[in-house]
């Protein structure tokens, strides 16, 4: 574990000397440490580091719930859901024609639907957090559709498991989506109706017990989440929503920070020691081609984000490479592919595809502003009311 962390922390010291992302960085720790390359093994099993990579995408997760006000969803959810929905059927629909064109089988399309359709909550709020840019104008929409995403995945996965099990129980597979459905819509309600009484119950003059707190409602409820078939990560983000509007949301916005941004380092190191370099060129040339259409998807959809926000070119380069990067839900499909006996080729193509993205996701949104330079301009900012 210490190992991990002094990993992770050499690497971005030097990458940080030359301008490079963290994130990326910290995935490559874990692959040249991992049980994967020759040399230095320091965790053989990833399966050892599981529980704590969690914890970390549920704090980074729950951290962009604090940031994310229930007042920009009130006055904005409209169009929030509108780029949203937008996004995913450009990339969700991009991807399911991908993998149809690759002839894999549909089980296969399927799949890959997902993998090319969902940004990484993760990466996407860990680059807004690097580059300073959850103030911006068009992090509000970045945020939304990042919600939009992540109720289709609860929705998508309850979906997807009967068919690649070969279920033929087409009420099961209701039930699950419902049973996902109703819990999200139970959160809701509460972080609507009940921020007062989360507020009186949460407040202390205590940082220790206020941490204490904060922790332990994020970490249960994600917990509670995946057991009514809802990702942990969205259950970490509406704890968040909740407790950001609360009288002490300010006080565990700065005391999350630490924690935050340590296990997240272990987040990324742990997705870096489930990829395997080795597979990857048996993979190569679909993987390119993959990750050359989630390019030009992701810039059509910042263009139509930009456009429903009346944002110019700058905002629109910031959206669409924002949302580059994907993550932790693709490797969750590959797993769940695997385990139902799917093309062998899916996982190296998806650790490939994973590995490239978070690469660069990251690289590119630290130079959005050439992307900008060739993106038709729209309207100032300012504009954005």
């Amino acid at each position: 574990m210490g190992g991990a962390f002094l990993a992770a922390a050499f690497l971005a010291r030097v990458g940080g000397r030359i301008g490079l992302p963290t994130i990326p960085l910290f995935i490559l720790a874990g692959i040249l440490l991992g049980p994967h390359t020759p040399g230095i093994v320091l965790v053989s099993d990833p399966h050892e580091l599981e529980m704590l990579s969690a914890l970390g995408l549920v704090l980074l997760l729950f951290y962009l719930g604090l940031e994310f006000h229930l007042d920009d969803l009130k006055a904005g959810g409209r169009r929030m859901a509108l780029a949203g929905g937008v996004y995913l059927l450009l990339n969700v629909g991009a991807g399911l024609g991908f993998g149809f064109a690759l002839g894999w089988g549909t089980s296969e399309a399927l799949v890959l639907a997902g993998v090319l359709g969902i940004s990484s909550s993760a990466i996407v709020t860990k680059v807004l957090v690097d580059l300073n840019r959850i103030g911006n104008a068009e992090t509000k929409p970045i945020l939304g559709i990042i919600v939009v995403e992540d109720i289709f995945l609860a929705l998508y996965l309850a979906a997807l498991q009967p068919i690649l099990s070969g279920a033929d129980n087409l009420a099961a597979a209701v039930m699950d989506a419902g049973k996902a459905f109703g819990f999200l819509l139970a959160l809701a309600l509460v972080a609507r109706f009940g921020t007062k009484v989360i507020g009186r119950l949460i407040n202390t003059r205590d940082d220790e017990l206020l941490v204490i707190s904060f922790l332990g409602a994020a970490v249960f409820l994600a917990g509670v989440s995946e057991w009514f078939g809802v990702a942990d990560a969205i259950g970490a983000f509406m704890v968040g929503l909740m407790l950001g509007s609360t009288a002490s949301g300010d006080r565990i916005r700065k005391l999350v920070h630490p924690l935050r941004d340590a296990f997240g380092a272990i987040f990324f190191f742990a997705f870096g020691l489930s990829i395997d370099p080795g597979d990857l060129p048996t993979v190569l040339w679909p993987v390119l081609a993959a990750v050359a259409v989630t390019l030009a998807m992701n810039v059509l959809a910042g263009l139509a984000a930009a456009r429903l926000y009346d944002f110019g070119s700058e905002p629109a380069a910031n959206i669409s490479t924002t949302l580059l990067a994907r993550g932790e839900f693709a490797l969750i499909l590959a797993t769940m592919a695997a385990s139902a006996g799917l093309d062998d080729r899916l996982s190296p193509f998806i650790a490939g595809y994973v590995l490239i993205l978070a690469v660069l996701g990251p690289l590119a949104a630290g130079r959005s502003h050439l992307l900008a330079r060739i993106l038709p301009e729209k309207q100032k900012v300012g504009a954005a009311g």
